[in-house]
């Protein structure tokens, strides 16, 4: 699978754009009165403000986006028992675990998968293959309704939002700082900024936000034990662990959940080596240990 989902995708575009922008018309310098240092409690404080935007403006798409991408059939009024059931059992695993009621949604993949998305807890969305519908029981969808409840319940998206935007900022104040190193050092711009500044910074973003994802795909990686819980606790426990043998064993089906989505689903590709760190989800079998050994 690709590396980057669709948050990281917009979010890293928006800063991009942002800082290019910035560059052409010549905001951001953040040199101080002499022209020959950088002003770097400025600098922070710039980079937070547009770290931060990017890393929310990419939360509050984030519905729409996946709704779009996926072509999400988004239930208003069951059309047969199956969708009728679908809904009634989100409507009791969110009045559970206490929030709002979720839009609730099928997309067409034949490959099993679920997601959750939303900028609001209380607004959320949750999304569920036709691929999955068609071969897991109910017990099991249940549990996987329950898994995606619990990321809207444990505020997932809003934490890896924050999560992001600190990332952010730092990416941004980082690559402006070796900018300006590579133009005095490298480049011997005595005064002001010169292009290899702007050039450089580009190029250390592009890099450093690749390299600090991890950070986000390790907090992607943890929130899912969680969440397998939250299926345990609000479906059943043999159900979540059903759910995953299952998916294992499906795991030959090409995963038509697109890569830009993968983190906000229940699975997501397997990778080995250093391809580990850009996981957005654990292996299945570490999933599935950590639900036999919980504790009733």
């Amino acid at each position: 699978m690709k590396r980057v989902l669709l948050f990281l995708a917009t979010n890293l575009a928006i800063i991009v754009v942002a800082s290019i922008t910035l560059s052409i018309l010549g905001v951001g310098s953040f040199l101080d009165e002499t022209g020959t240092n950088l002003n770097l409690q400025d600098l922070l404080i710039f980079c937070f403000v547009f770290g931060m935007a990017g890393s929310f403006i990419s939360l509050l798409l984030s519905k729409k986006m996946a709704k779009w991408t996926m072509k999400v059939k988004i239930i208003d009024q069951p059309q047969n028992s199956q969708e009728e059931w679908l809904v009634r059992t989100v409507e009791s695993q969110a009045r559970e675990a206490g929030i709002g009621m979720p839009e609730v949604g099928i997309f067409q993949a034949q490959q099993a998968n679920a997601f959750a998305t939303g900028a609001n807890r209380n607004k959320a969305l949750i999304a569920v293959s036709s691929g999955m519908m068609q071969r897991f029981n109910r017990d099991e969808i249940e549990a996987v309704l329950g898994h995606e409840v619990g990321h809207v319940a444990n505020g997932d998206m809003i934490t890896l939002a924050l999560i992001q935007g600190v990332v952010n900022t730092f990416v941004m104040f980082l690559a402006r700082v070796i900018g300006f190193v590579v133009d005095r050092v490298v480049l011997k711009n005595e005064r002001g900024l010169g292009i290899g500044y702007f050039v450089t910074t580009i190029v250390a973003e592009i890099v450093l936000a690749i390299l600090a994802s991890t950070i986000v795909f390790w907090f992607s990686r943890r929130r899912e034990f969680r969440a397998d819980e939250a299926g345990a606790r609000l479906g059943s426990r043999q159900g979540m662990i059903g759910a995953l043998q299952r998916l294992k064993a499906e795991s030959q089906v090409p995963n038509q959940l697109p890569e830009s989505m993968q983190a906000f689903g229940i699975t997501g590709g397997k990778k080995s080596g250093l391809k580990a760190l850009f996981m957005t989800h654990p292996p299945l079998e570490d999933r599935i240990a950590a639900l036999q050994n919980m504790s009733d």
